[in-house]
């Protein structure tokens, strides 16, 4: 294991924890440390493990954040598990939801699974990772293990939670099969002989609750939980979703992802520091005070916090290009040196413009740039959408605040 101390893993472990109780947080964190010297006097690392259930293939920063929590263990020398939720997919977790999550194929999962580790290994040591799957597992329950692992619950814990809460209130369908999920969670931290789950608050139910009382139920010692806190998305304030456009894709260039990190609000800051950086929390803490004293300018803060984020994805090297392509769109007012480029056709329509060049992906989104005025053709505002856009010369089509294609003539 790392040779810092126990109380120097506890703070580096529990920085960025949310549990909406302190009691609680209190509790975890002296169970986390009583865990730790018990496996340092035994001469062993701890077992930790994150599930994560691919309903996706396209991920975004606030996905990293529990990743980057595993990274933390696997470098003061613990055991990390990426558990793929083979089988827990195919129901859908509803912690996070306000209606039914629809169930995908294992044709589906398969592939949003590959796709998926392949992403998080830019944060985690592949060599240093174990992956395992909990349909392993799963699959072989009978109807009488399911009965005995449920009778542990009452309806009413399912009910008070603020989801299903929420779709009683409004008449909406809660399916019984929703309910299993906690318990197949539970029972992963069983087969894994886990000493730590890490999961967002979202999970708090299924970690704090579900799964500590099925380990303890089936002789198990209970595992720790680490409930890491939600990342907002570049607004500041709503949780991070492709969905809501306030999200960071991992699949971007580093130039995109200096720009998003700069957009965020100065508040969050904070927060994106504690949940997506490899920074501890000695630095944080140093920062923070610089910033409270007038030391440390708050774009600076921002600047230093988007090099260290595209490090991360890029590498140390990237991040130098990505700020001073930055530095030129957004403080010298410039064109990026580099754009894609796209030869118009005669008689293009702008909404098609904006689909056919790689701007927009869908004509509902190419008309709502276009009507929230964000579309220019060099100096020039660019409103209607059934117009044919034309040009005799090279011009450079610049959409929002960082989307730019260099548009040829017609040939």
């Amino acid at each position: 294991m790392g040779a810092q101390g126990i109380q120097e893993q506890v703070d580096l472990l529990m920085q960025g924890t949310e549990y909406g109780d302190d009691s609680l947080k209190q509790a975890m964190a002296a169970e986390l440390k009583q865990r730790l010297q018990q496996a340092r006097s035994e001469g062993r690392p701890l077992r930790v493990y994150c599930g994560f259930d691919p309903r996706t293939s396209d991920l975004h920063l606030g996905h990293t954040v529990p990743m980057r929590k595993l990274r933390q263990f696997q470098e003061l020398g613990h055991e990390v598990i990426f558990l793929v939720g083979r089988f827990t997919s195919l129901i859908g977790d509803p912690s996070d939801k306000d209606k039914l999550r629809p169930q995908l194929t294992p044709e589906q999962t398969a592939l949003n699974a590959e796709s998926y580790a392949r992403q998080a290994f830019k944060i985690l040591d592949p060599q240093a990772t174990r992956i395992e799957y909990n349909d392993r597992w799963l699959s072989e329950l009978g109807f009488a293990d399911l009965i005995r692992l449920a009778a542990n619950f009452t309806l009413q814990q399912f009910l008070t939670r603020d989801t299903f809460r929420k779709r009683w209130d409004s008449g909406d369908p809660i399916y019984l099969h929703e309910t299993f999920y906690a318990l197949m969670q539970g029972y992963d931290a069983y087969a894994l002989k886990a000493d730590v789950q890490v999961g967002g608050t979202d999970q708090l139910f299924n970690i704090v609750s579900a799964a500590r009382k099925v380990m303890e139920f089936l002789g198990q010692k209970p595992n720790i939980g680490i409930i890491v806190g939600i990342l907002p998305g570049t607004d500041g304030v709503v949780k991070m979703s492709k969905s809501l456009g306030n999200h960071i894709p991992l699949n971007t260039s580093a130039e995109d992802m200096y720009g998003k990190v700069m957009s965020i609000p100065d508040a969050a800051m904070p927060t994106y520091a504690r949940l997506v950086t490899r920074w501890g929390p000695a630095e944080i803490a140093a920062a923070e005070s610089e910033l409270a004293a007038g030391a440390l300018h708050p774009r600076d803060l921002k600047m230093r916090l988007a090099r260290e984020i595209v490090s991360i994805y890029y590498g140390e090297q990237a991040s130098e290009p990505a700020e001073q392509a930055f530095r030129r769109v957004f403080q010298e007012q410039r064109s990026p040196e580099a754009m894609p480029e796209f030869r118009l056709r005669r008689g293009l329509a702008l909404v098609d413009l904006l689909m056919e060049s790689g701007v927009a992906s869908t004509r509902s989104e190419a008309r709502r740039l276009i009507d929230q005025r964000g579309v220019r053709l060099d100096d020039r505002l660019l409103e209607d959408s059934a117009a044919a856009v034309e040009i005799a010369q090279p011009a450079v089509l610049r959409v929002g605040k960082r989307r730019f294609v260099r548009l040829l003539p017609p040939a």
